[in-house]
C-alpha cells in the first residue's frame, strides 16, 4: 500500500521537533484504528511501515489450531503450513490482510486520529521541555496584554506573567525582549501552562550566575537574598576560596557586572554584603551602607540591638524602614537600631534607677520589708532571741541624747524592745521630759 502522507510526517518531524519514532507509533495506531472500523477485525492487528518505499502493510496475528472456531483469531494447520512448513499447532503466525483500496480509506479515517495524536505529542514535548527549565531564566518577547496580565512568547508557548509577579518599574511594550524566571509549569488539556515572574528572588540569583563566572563555577556562593522588586535588594555572598573576594567578584571591574544586573532589573538598587558565620559581623554588614559601632545580640530570642553614630541613624533605618527591613529578612533576626545618644540616655536612666534602688536598701528603717533588688541577698537579719538584748540599751541612749528636743523621729522597734522601754519610763517622774544629766547620775552613784 502506498502511503501518501509519509513525506508529510517527515516535514512534521522537522517543524515540531517530534521524533520519527513517535510519529511512527502515531501512524500505526491510526491505521489499526481505521482497519478495525471498516473491517471489524477483533484479532490482534499491527502495522509495519516501510519508510524507504513509503508503504504500509496490515498484519493479523492468528493462532494455529486443528479446528477453526474463530476465523478472526485462528488459522487451520493446513493453511498455516502453506505459509510455513515447520509450524506446529498452538503457535502463532502473522498473515498480511492489507485491503487493495485501504490507502484511500486510511487517509480519510485516520486523518483525525493522526492530527489529534500529533497535538498530544507536541504538548507532551513542550511540557517536558519547560518542566525541566522550571527555576531557570528564559528570554521572551512581550506578545500581548490581557487586563494587568502580560503574555510572553518564550518559543513554543506563551508564558503568563501575572500582575503579582511584575515589577513596578517595567513598562512591557509590545515586541520588547525581557528575561523572566520560570516559576511553574502545569500540564493542561491544551498547551502547557507556564507561569513566569519578574519579581522572584530567583531571577536575581540566575542573573548573577549569568554575569559572574565565579558564582556559576561555585567559587562564590549566594547565601541569602532579600528583595523588594523594583526598589532595592540585598544579597549576601560568601567565597569558598580565601584569595577570592566575593563582593569584588560580584561588583566587577568598575561595577560592570552588578550594573548589568541593575540594567536588566530597570534600575533596581542592589546591596552586596559579605556573609559571615559570626552573627554580629553579619548583622553589621547587612545594614550597609550605614556604619555600625556595636552589635549586641540575644541568641535565645534571635534579636539584636545595633548601635550606630547619630549621623548614621537615618541611613541605617532607610527610607520608610526599608534598609533595616531588608537586613532583618536577609539575616532572619529581629533588629533594633539605636543611636549613640539614645543608648547613652537609656543607660543613664538605668544606672539612675539602680542607684535609687541601692540607696533604698541602705537607708530603709529597721524591720521594713521594702528591700531593693540590688544587694538584697547580702542583707542578714539578726536572730530573734538577740534582738531585744541588743536594742534595749540603744533605746536608753537615744532617750538620753534626746533631752530638750520637742520632736523626735519615731523609729519602729521590735516588740520586746518596746516593752523594756515602757518599764523604764514608769520608774521616771511624769513631769521629767528627758533623761537625767550626767552630774545627777554621778550623785546618785555616790549616795549609793
Amino acid at each position: 500500500m502506498q502511503v501518501d502522507f509519509v513525506q508529510a510526517l517527515r516535514d512534521i518531524e522537522k517543524e515540531k521537533d517530534i521524533p520519527l519514532e513517535v510519529l511512527e507509533e502515531i501512524l500505526e495506531a491510526a491505521l489499526v484504528s481505521a482497519y478495525r472500523k471498516h473491517y471489524g477485525s477483533a484479532g490482534e492487528i499491527h502495522v509495519e511501515i516501510d519508510w524507504e518505499d513509503s508503504r504500509a502493510s496490515i498484519y493479523a496475528r492468528k493462532k494455529v489450531v486443528e479446528t477453526i472456531e474463530d476465523q478472526h483469531t485462528e488459522l487451520s494447520i493446513a493453511e498455516a503450513r502453506k505459509l510455513d512448513e515447520g509450524i506446529q499447532v498452538g503457535e502463532s503466525i502473522d498473515i498480511e490482510v492489507t485491503p487493495e483500496n485501504f490507502g484511500r480509506i486510511a487517509a480519510q479515517t485516520a486523518k483525525q486520529v493522526v492530527v489529534q495524536r500529533i497535538r498530544e505529542a507536541e504538548r507532551e514535548i513542550i511540557f517536558s521541555e519547560f518542566a525541566d527549565r522550571a527555576g531557570e531564566v528564559v528570554t521572551g518577547v512581550v506578545q500581548r496584554r490581557s487586563g494587568r496580565s502580560v503574555f510572553i512568547n518564550v518559543g513554543k508557548v506563551e508564558a503568563l506573567l501575572p500582575a503579582s509577579e511584575q515589577m513596578p518599574s517595567d513598562g512591557y511594550r509590545f515586541g520588547e525582549r525581557i528575561k523572566v524566571y520560570v516559576v511553574e509549569v502545569k500540564r493542561t488539556t491544551k498547551t502547557p501552562h507556564v507561569l513566569v515572574s519578574r519579581s522572584h528572588p530567583g531571577l536575581l540569583r540566575r542573573l548573577f550566575e549569568l554575569e559572574v563566572p565565579e558564582i556559576h563555577d561555585g567559587v562564590v556562593e549566594i547565601k541569602a537574598i532579600a528583595r523588594e522588586a523594583g526598589l532595592r535588594t540585598k544579597v549576601a555572598v560568601f567565597s569558598r576560596q580565601e584569595n577570592v573576594d566575593p563582593v569584588g567578584a560580584c561588583v566587577g571591574h568598575r561595577g560592570s557586572r552588578v550594573q548589568a544586573v541593575v540594567d536588566e532589573l530597570r534600575g533596581e538598587k542592589i546591596d552586596i554584603v559579605r556573609w559571615s558565620d559570626e552573627m554580629a559581623r553579619y548583622l553589621a554588614s547587612a545594614l550597609s551602607p550605614a556604619r555600625v559601632n556595636e552589635v549586641r545580640i540575644d541568641e535565645d530570642g534571635k534579636t539584636a540591638t545595633v548601635i550606630v553614630p547619630d549621623n548614621q541613624l537615618s541611613l541605617a533605618i532607610g527610607k520608610e524602614g526599608q534598609n533595616v527591613r531588608l537586613a532583618a529578612r536577609l539575616t532572619g533576626w529581629r533588629i533594633d537600631i539605636r543611636s549613640e545618644t539614645q543608648i547613652a540616655e537609656i543607660e543613664e536612666a538605668m544606672y539612675a534607677e539602680i542607684d535609687a534602688r541601692a540607696k533604698g536598701v541602705t537607708t530603709a528603717p529597721a524591720g521594713t520589708d521594702d528591700v531593693g533588688l540590688i544587694g538584697a541577698e547580702e542583707v542578714e537579719e539578726p536572730p530573734e532571741d538577740l534582738v531585744g538584748a541588743e536594742e534595749a540599751p540603744v533605746a536608753e541612749d537615744e532617750a538620753a541624747e534626746g533631752e530638750g528636743d520637742t520632736e523626735t523621729e519615731e523609729v519602729p522597734a521590735p516588740v520586746d524592745v518596746i516593752e523594756d522601754a515602757e518599764v523604764e519610763a514608769e520608774a521616771e517622774p511624769e513631769d521629767e521630759v528627758g533623761a537625767p544629766s550626767p552630774a545627777a547620775v554621778a550623785g546618785d552613784k555616790e549616795e549609793g
